[in-house]
């Protein structure tokens, strides 16, 4: 019988084990008459291989089972009904017309049995004992299966909360409504960046030792129009969770193409349940096997499901706007073009952390000034709108400070001052190089950065590792230090989100920096992007890369 159908007074498959043909047709006529399905078994071992082999929807619900059998008492049939998993829930109703006394009673409740007759037995004691051991082992599967679901039901809103990102979110989406509902699923949602509407397919497993959540997946891109369409059928421009039931040819003729894209697994009936938080904003969609609200929990804990779907979904896209809007600011903090300077080529790349990091404080600069052309890359502590503000206000009094004609070694002292005054506890690390006039010679002032790396034109590299306190802590800091360099050499300014990874050597990472540019292409774009391909990929820190070739 389906777990969707236990109602206390539907009639039952029982099973009726007793060697005395008599017995078992008198007891069998009574529970027909009653309505209910009786199969028949005349020895323990029989009674055992018929459970064995039949399967888990057609299992019997009760067994009414004899003390006195020729292989083995009926005790011991109980306690092997109630040791396998698969049938440890049924009721057994022991009767006999030997085994009557007080510890006979005892000892087959102790050993499982939920009740015991003695014969002779009225029809209506059977039945009645019948519908009372049913009512409570109903009663008890619904609890069990509730308290599961409502388990799933947790375990699949921990999960689309904690999704970072929309192909992660509709995956979980369309597991978890597989999970709770035991069906196959389907979740349509706009993705939240609002580029494109995704479609995941969640199948039922195959195979008992399979969890549902192991569910195969299908993830594709569907038709922009679907979850309109979808929309139309239920809820439409309202707020909260609305359900309705599609047949399965409205449901093939809504998803249209998409049933190629695995939205097809429905050979009936469709639960649809759309799902929205704010008026305006795209929903939610979830389908499952209608014949799965059958039970009154059913709809509400697929309901619960959409409504924290669509939270989900709402803290997703946020976020994305969010991030768009702050990168969008933080954009602007940042140089829109590079000065050009006479016999310098420069090239530089700036790259956020990915779509679910927050923003860094990371920028680089540079400044035509009466002393040469200064050339600034920094980092803010932290990964937050406040880094990046302050990022903002650093870079632009350090321009304010720069085109005053300042040395580098003043500028320092001035942002620290700036930055103990204005933004205590707060530390940025900074590195100047300034290109005196003709570019035959650096000066550098680092403050706690990743040192400039050179590359001379034969090839070699080295870094140029002066280094001096963070900028923040109220620390002197020394001179400038001058550095001849070749006609053709390359300089490169970086920030440590390029190179570093966690649990990792940052020595090792720099040797191999220095190793890359020393093979990397003479032309400044191929090598911004070729460095960029080797150490950047998969980076949670924003990455700022400034080269420059000295002519």
């Amino acid at each position: 019988m389906s777990p969707h159908s236990l109602s206390d007074g539907a009639v039952a498959t029982v099973m009726v084990l007793d060697d005395n043909d008599t017995n078992r047709y008198i007891v069998g006529s009574w529970l027909r008459r009653a309505g209910h399905t009786v199969v028949e078994a005349a020895d323990g071992a029989e009674g055992l291989a018929l459970l064995a082999k039949a399967p888990d929807a057609l299992l019997p619900e009760l067994a009414v089972v004899d003390v006195r059998l020729p292989d083995m008492s009926g005790f011991e049939v109980c306690e092997q009904i109630k040791a396998d998993p698969r049938t440890a829930h049924l009721p057994v109703i022991h009767v006999s017309a030997t085994a009557i006394e007080v510890s006979d009673r005892t000892q087959g409740l102790h050993r499982g049995a939920d009740a015991y007759l003695t014969e002779p037995i009225a029809p209506d004691e059977l039945l009645a004992t019948v519908t009372a051991a049913l009512r409570y082992a109903r009663a008890r599967r619904r609890a069990e299966r509730l308290a599961t679901r409502v388990a799933a039901l947790n375990s699949s809103t921990l999960a689309v909360y904690a999704a970072p990102d929309g192909e992660t979110f509709i995956h979980a989406a369309a597991v978890g409504a597989a999970t709770l509902m035991g069906s196959p699923a389907v979740t349509v949602a706009l993705s939240p960046d609002g580029r494109a509407v995704h479609l995941a397919a969640a199948r039922t497993p195959s195979g008992r030792s399979r969890p549902a959540e192991e569910s195969p997946v299908t993830l594709a891109q569907a038709d922009p129009r679907l979850l309109d369409l979808l929309t139309g059928k239920a809820l439409g421009d309202g707020t909260g969770t609305e359900t309705t039931v599609l047949t399965g040819a409205e449901w093939r003729e809504l998803t249209g193409t998409d049933a190629d894209r695995g939205a097809d697994v429905f050979p009936d009936g469709v639960a649809l349940v759309l799902a929205r938080t704010k008026r305006g904003r795209p929903p939610i969609a979830l389908a499952v096997d209608a014949t799965t609200l059958a039970g009154t929990d059913d709809g509400e804990l697929l309901s619960q499901l959409a409504q924290a779907c669509a939270l989900a979904l709402e803290a997703l896209r946020s976020h994305s706007e969010e991030h768009a809007l702050v990168l969008t600011l933080q954009r602007t903090f940042l140089p829109d073009r590079l000065p050009e300077v006479p016999g310098v080529d420069m090239a530089v790349r700036y790259e956020p952390a990915a779509d679910h990091a927050e923003i860094g404080g990371d920028f680089y600069e540079a400044i035509e000034t009466p002393a040469g052309l200064l050339l600034a890359i920094g980092d803010v502590a932290g990964h937050s709108l406040k880094a990046a503000m302050i990022m903002g206000e650093v870079r632009h009094a350090l321009r304010a400070y720069a085109i005053e004609g300042h040395d580098p070694q003043t500028l320092l002292v001035r942002l620290d001052a700036l930055l103990v005054r204005l933004r205590p506890s707060i530390t940025v690390t900074v590195c100047l190089v300034l290109v005196e006039p003709g570019g035959r010679c650096l000066q550098i002032a680092n403050a706690g950065h990743i040192p400039p790396l050179l590359k001379d034109p034969d090839g070699s590299t080295r870094y140029l590792t002066e280094h001096g306190p963070l900028l923040g802590l109220n620390l002197p800091h020394a001179p400038a230090v001058r550095h001849p360099v070749p006609p053709g050499a390359t300089l490169l300014l970086l920030t440590d989100g390029l190179i570093e990874v966690p649990g990792e050597n940052l020595d090792d990472s720099m040797a191999a920096l220095a190793r890359t540019l020393a093979g990397a292409p003479a032309e400044l774009d191929a090598l911004c992007d070729g460095l960029l391909d080797a150490f950047g990929k998969g980076k949670t820190d924003d990455i700022a890369l400034l080269a420059a070739r000295l002519h």
